[in-house]
């Protein structure tokens, strides 16, 4: 009697510390009653889900294999176990377990990933057989056996986080809390000229007290740092991991900030900055992605706030977790992930755009491996670091250097550098800030979106043979699109000579003030005589009117047509009300709604010239009073498309 009451406060116990997320707790009591003999399959499972949600899935194996042959009835039993075979490198036992699973499978999530899953592993030749160059190596002079991970070199000093130092137990992994150390770099940065026995902990306006600091990001000049904190557990603090930023001022780092682009219910962590510093990625487990960690970015815009926060779509996130986001130099997305085809838990990929589409590219070994692979940086182009907890290490996550030695690695940048700007009512052009820029292929795809800064500049990275539409957002302004194309300007492979060269486009994005009743002259609208029809030539110049009421939602404008001074006045009034009728039902018949345009016929009463009744003037100048021309007459900037860059 003693030892069943026993098994049931283990139990119990368990449930309790499980339930706030106490894993490592919670495994010590279901261990304790498993050994009474008593509900061995629930025992079972609840180690091995434990194992599983402290994110190690690979000691969860043998537990979901007892608890399922104890009789458990579970559906996510059976799922998850062929996760965790997969994890300890039993491909086919994994694909064996998963292929049982779905004879009797109900949840639909499960079953999407468990056929996806199945289709990844048989990919898994193609990853082992992938031919690379990577040299890989243990940092043993950093590594300890508690965990050393997401490194990355800023100004010649080497940040790292660790649970190194001993202290209060993290009661999620039964291992001490992180913090963020950094050690100092000898010319030239390399691996082998990091002085690890100088590596201390950052100050304690970084680091706290019994809470985890996580991985970290820094902008190109050094000067602003963004990096994930846990939560402090008492009552006061935040329920989830978030996301805090940082300025290096007076030789010293401010008080971290928490940043607005966090979902206060959700996990936001493992922030990367872009080259030009003016994009955010993280990764986060917010609702309405697509799994249970997606990828988002967020932007900067010209008034300093982090803005405009989106998900990266269904080709980088999958039904699995995506984290871990770096930006190379040569702009290449790396991110880690358990949900595209790997060699078990998280495996780190490469996300590039060829042809205006994204490939997705498995590093292959012996950077990955089964284990936990992620936060990966590089510090030129061919070196770099990233993070593993593979058997192989020196205890729980290590640091790993990495060389590509590939011989025909030759990187070539293309920037499109540019500056939005408007004409001010003395005609004289002025720089335009906080511009909201869209890069997009001739589809409409959009694949990248930044602010202009304080002197409306921007700037994406493009590449070679590509078309490409810009569009620029302002409330007040026209929306604006150009056209800009890298065909034939870009440089053979072949061509190239140094290991990295730049090429920099230049444009410019003219956006201009929406003023009502400002009339605007369209150029080319042509009618036969004593026509109304819309000619070729004139729908041409009308469909660019039909874009622009399409980007700019928030106008109603009225569409004029004007005459010469030759024939009866009445009668040109009349033709004229004809033809701007014909120009609105064109634009109509192009999905424009009616509402938003009217047609006025003012003949011959605002003419341009003295080419009045009776005066002789030439074809030319009769032709400027024969004219179309548009004004705003209504502008409600509530109903502008974009989604304005500062709210």
């Amino acid at each position: 009697m003693l030892l069943i009451v026993s098994s049931c406060n283990s139990f119990k116990k368990g449930n309790k510390r499980f339930a706030v997320g106490e894993y490592d707790v919670a495994i010590d009591h279901y261990k304790k009653a498993l050994k009474s003999g008593k509900s061995p399959a629930q025992a079972n499972f609840m180690i091995a889900e434990s194992y599983r949600l402290s994110n190690r899935l690979f000691k969860a194996a043998p537990y979901y294999q007892a608890a399922l042959d104890a009789g458990l009835k579970d559906e996510s039993a059976t799922f998850y176990y062929g996760f965790a075979l997969k994890a300890n490198e039993q491909y086919q036992e994994s694909e064996n377990q998963l292929k049982k699973y779905l004879q009797s499978a109900e949840n639909l999530e499960y079953i999407s990933r468990a056929e996806t899953e199945l289709k990844n592993l048989k990919i898994l030749g193609e990853i082992f057989s992938k031919k690379n160059f990577f040299d890989v190596r243990n940092l043993e002079t950093v590594n300890s056996k508690e965990a050393e991970y997401a490194p990355i070199v800023n100004n010649n000093e080497f940040y790292f986080t660790s649970s190194r130092g001993g202290g209060k137990i993290y009661k999620t992994t039964g291992t001490p809390f992180t913090s963020i150390f950094k050690a100092p770099i000898n010319e030239p940065v390399r691996a082998s000229n990091i002085d690890f026995s100088a590596a201390q902990p950052l100050g304690d306006d970084i680091n706290t007290d019994n809470v985890n600091e996580g991985s970290l990001t820094f902008t190109r000049d050094g000067t602003t740092m963004v990096f994930a904190r846990g939560n402090s557990g008492r009552k006061k603090g935040t329920k989830e991991v978030n996301l805090y930023i940082s300025r290096y001022r007076n030789k010293k780092w401010s008080e971290p900030a928490m940043m607005t682009i966090n979902d206060p219910n959700a996990w936001d962590s493992t922030p990367a900055f872009s080259a030009d510093g003016r994009t955010l990625y993280f990764a986060s487990n917010r609702e309405g992605g697509f799994g249970g960690i997606d990828l988002y970015s967020a932007n900067l815009d010209a008034n300093g706030r982090w803005v405009n926060v989106k998900n990266m779509g269904n080709e980088i996130n999958t039904a699995g977790d995506e984290l871990f986001p770096y930006v190379s130099a040569d702009g290449k997305l790396y991110f880690s992930s358990n949900g595209h085809p790997g060699l078990g838990l998280l495996d780190i990929f490469v996300a590039s755009r060829k042809e205006g589409k994204i490939l997705i590219e498995n590093l292959g070994t012996p950077v990955n491996s089964s284990a936990d692979d992620f936060g990966i940086s590089y510090f030129s182009p061919m070196q770099g670091f990233f993070s593993s907890n593979r058997d192989t290490g020196m205890g729980d996550d290590d640091i790993y250097a990495f060389v590509n030695n590939d011989p025909d690695l030759k990187i070539v940048n293309y920037l499109l550098t540019g500056v939005t700007v408007t004409t001010n009512d003395e005609g004289v052009e002025e720089k335009l800030a906080n511009v909201k820029v869209t890069l997009m292929d001739t589809e409409g795809n959009v694949i990248q979106e930044t602010g202009s800064d304080l002197d409306g500049k921007f700037q994406f990275r493009v590449e070679g043979e590509m078309n490409y539409e810009l569009l620029g957002e302002q409330k007040g302004y026209f929306t604006t699109r150009n056209d800009f194309t890298t065909v034939g300007k870009s440089i053979p492979q072949e061509d190239l000579t140094k290991p990295v060269t730049n090429i920099t486009f230049e444009t410019k994005l003219n956006l201009d003030k929406i003023v009502l009743n400002k009339t605007i002259v369209l150029e080319n609208i042509y009618y036969d005589l004593n026509k109304a029809d819309i000619r070729a030539d004139a729908a041409a110049e009308l469909d660019k009117l039909v874009g622009i009421l399409k980007d700019n939602p928030q106008i109603k404008i009225e569409l004029g047509s004007h005459t010469d001074s030759r024939a009866d006045d009445n009668y040109n009034i009349e033709l004229s009300q004809r033809r701007a009728e014909a120009a609105v039902n064109y634009m109509v018949s192009e999905g424009i709604e009616k509402n938003r345009i009217r047609a006025r016929g003012y003949g011959e009463t605002q003419l341009v010239n003295e080419c009045v009744n009776d005066v002789t003037c030439t074809e030319e100048q009769h032709q400027q009073n024969r004219r179309t021309e548009f004004k705003v007459y209504e502008y409600n900037p509530e109903t502008q498309k974009m989604e304005e860059i500062g709210n």
